[in-house]
């Protein structure tokens, strides 16, 4: 079988690795939109590089193309199809017909439909060769989760559990884990623009669900609650701080005197109708969380709620934990039933497993 040629220069490929790591040291910065990493090279001297700022604007390719005043007959290389829509800032595209730009490369199309694959059509129209594919390959786990999110309108949904050794977890709130394993959990937090559990998970450990690292504590995502009858205890942690995390509880409760309380405290309430008088609907609840911007979304809550998403088919990705202590404490549940669910569910995926010290981490993808 013969393997075709890409027809792309060894130095271009080697800016475009450049702009590839520059976007994905940026990564979970930029808010809901992509990283994106841009070089400008003349005469094969870079010129100025960007990546895109935080809490995504301006793009990278506008403030790469602003660091330098001589960019006329430079080549651009962007991670991502530099956007060609109006938005909150203009299109980039503007900018480098403005900046006379010889050439474009870039590595893959932007899933957002106000840009795909329109941008080759609006530069060749100006005499500017854009060309697509460079290092494609490359990017494909840098955008992974933005192409899902763009092309489903949905959340990337991240499931996360810890366990024993022997496949308990205690009904309060104290470590299985080691410190290891607790700092790549707060790092998923900030990973994550929101994390969302279920009422009962409250009640029982009274969680903060913020990130804890050292200067990462800002980035501490939303939480959001699941609780059909407003039962969460008005004395927990997230309820005492929802102001300042700006909670969000989805139910279907007419408990007018626990609504009255629960705004008063700067919970913003989110009524959703129940199926069949039973249960909230978890994929309606998942697409209103994507229509409130928070496209990436950490699961942490017990059993039931764990099942239930995966009984729905919404996870993406799992992260289960599992802790080297053993666990035979009357206040446990077991989750061995959890476990061999998740196996099944990602029986046709990748699978891998990290040593964290006694902690071993599998990660399923």
């Amino acid at each position: 079988m013969s393997l075709k040629k890409d027809n792309y220069k060894p130095l271009d490929k080697k800016i475009m690795n450049f702009a590839i790591n520059l976007a994905d040291n940026n990564k979970y910065l930029t808010g809901t939109n992509p990283s994106v990493g841009c070089v400008i090279v003349k005469k094969e001297k870079i010129l100025s590089f960007a990546t895109t700022y935080k809490g995504g604007r301006p793009h990278a390719e506008s403030i790469a193309l602003s660091k330098n005043k001589y960019n006329n007959g430079s080549t651009l290389y962007s991670t991502l199809e530099p956007c060609s829509h109006h938005g909150k800032t203009p299109p980039c595209t503007n900018a480098i017909i403005k900046n006379k730009i010889k050439k474009v490369y870039y590595s893959i199309e932007d899933k957002d439909f106000r840009t795909f694959n329109k941008t080759k059509k609006i530069l060749k129209s100006k005499n500017i060769k854009a060309k697509s594919g460079l290092q494609k390959n490359k990017v494909y786990n840098l955008y992974k989760e933005y192409n899902y999110i763009r092309s489903n309108k949905a959340p990337y949904i991240i499931g996360k559990i810890a366990s024993s050794s022997n496949l308990n977890i205690l009904r309060n709130n104290s470590p299985i884990t080691n410190e290891h394993s607790r700092n790549v959990s707060h790092l998923l937090r900030f990973q994550n623009h929101a994390i969302l559990t279920s009422y009962k998970t409250v009640n029982t450990d009274n969680p903060k669900l913020n990130c804890r690292l050292n200067g990462l504590e800002k980035f501490s995502p939303k939480v959001i609650v699941i609780d059909k009858n407003l039962k969460i205890k008005v004395n927990s942690f997230l309820i005492k701080n929802s102001k300042k995390n700006k909670l969000i509880i989805f139910h279907c409760s007419k408990n007018i005197s626990k609504i009255k309380f629960l705004k008063k405290s700067g919970v913003k309430l989110i009524f959703q109708k129940c199926e069949n008088n039973s249960y909230l609907n978890l994929k309606k609840i998942s697409q209103k969380i994507y229509k409130l911007g928070l496209h990436r979304l950490l699961i942490e809550s017990g059993k039931d709620l764990m099942t239930n998403f995966l009984n729905e088919n919404l996870l993406n990705e799992f992260y289960f934990f599992k802790s080297d202590k053993i666990i035979s404490n009357r206040n446990k549940i077991n989750v061995s039933s959890l476990i061999k669910m998740i196996n099944k569910y990602y029986k046709n995926k990748k699978k891998i497993n990290t040593y964290l010290g006694n902690d071993t981490l599998t990660h399923y993808y």
